[in-house]
């Protein structure tokens, strides 16, 4: 009859075993060893598709699991003023993530500039344009933009408009939308005969067929999208590894595809 010393070593021994299996199978599987954790993130309503896309692919390549708020640009960078409870935030602009930094609200050094979107002008109704000038030249019905004062992709609007002389124009016919987001369903619904959106925004949506015109980039300042993490997020490993995934070549193939330029990354 085997000793208890015996019994004792074998039993250590075939559980070093099975330890040593499921840590192995583990890293074959692609399971992190770390404890999975939630990161809470604010989205910039223009990202929604692309989220869609890029979360589930996270989640099953870390484990960790993402929940999104999406809003406008402004509206988020206000939430986020007082207290809300987000680990990152991801905005359609590079001036709200700086300003986050300068004031104590978000780590110093984790700016990150993740997509550059592209402006185009979109109408459900096929046959209205081709040329995108000459038709805003003809005086629209009623054309929708996001709030310049809440939407980066609004501001860039305005600009063109400016640049083009047709500011005060066509003033008394826009629609403005608190998020970019709203200004798609204006015109999705029928609500505005057209209007500016995000590129990414009409590749998202399937019945997104009709009349659409790429604004060219001379005529706004580019819409630099950056994402920085937030003090509330500093200890949450989730959270980190999210904006290192937004640097990975397959994050940036998703973010491509859904109609964004891929931003030059700075060394980090």
């Amino acid at each position: 009859m085997a000793t208890p010393a015996a019994v004792y070593s074998r039993a250590r021994t075939r559980l070093r075993r099975a330890v040593t299996g499921l840590i192995t199978a583990g890293l074959v599987l692609g399971i992190s060893p770390v404890r999975a954790e939630i990161t809470t993130l604010a989205v910039a309503a223009n990202f929604t598709g692309t989220m869609a896309r890029l979360v589930p692919a996270f989640e099953q390549q870390t484990g960790h699991q993402v929940r999104v708020s999406y809003g406008s640009t402004g509206k988020l960078y206000a939430q986020i003023h007082q207290g809300a409870p987000f680990d990152a935030f991801m905005a359609a602009d590079d001036e709200r993530p700086q300003l986050l930094e300068q004031h104590g609200l978000a780590v110093t050094g984790t700016r990150l500039p993740y997509a550059e979107g592209r402006l185009v002008l979109w109408s459900r109704n096929s046959h209205l344009f081709i040329d995108g000038i000459s038709y805003l030249q003809s005086t629209p019905q009623r054309l929708a933009i996001g709030n310049p004062k809440t939407a980066p992709y609004g501001i860039a609007a305005m600009e063109v408009l400016e640049n083009l002389g047709l500011a005060e124009t066509l003033k008394p016919i826009l629609v403005s939308g608190d998020s970019i987001a709203q200004t798609f369903q204006f015109i999705a619904t029928g609500n505005a005969e057209a209007g500016f959106v995000a590129l990414a925004q009409v590749h998202a949506w399937k019945g997104a067929k009709g009349s659409l015109w790429q604004v060219p980039a001379t005529l706004h300042q580019p819409i630099s999208q950056h994402a920085i993490l937030l003090k509330r997020g500093e200890e949450n490993p989730a959270t980190r590894a999210w904006l290192n995934f937004l640097i990975t070549s397959k994050a940036q193939a998703i973010i491509r595809e859904d109609g964004y330029d891929i931003p030059h990354q700075p060394n980090h």
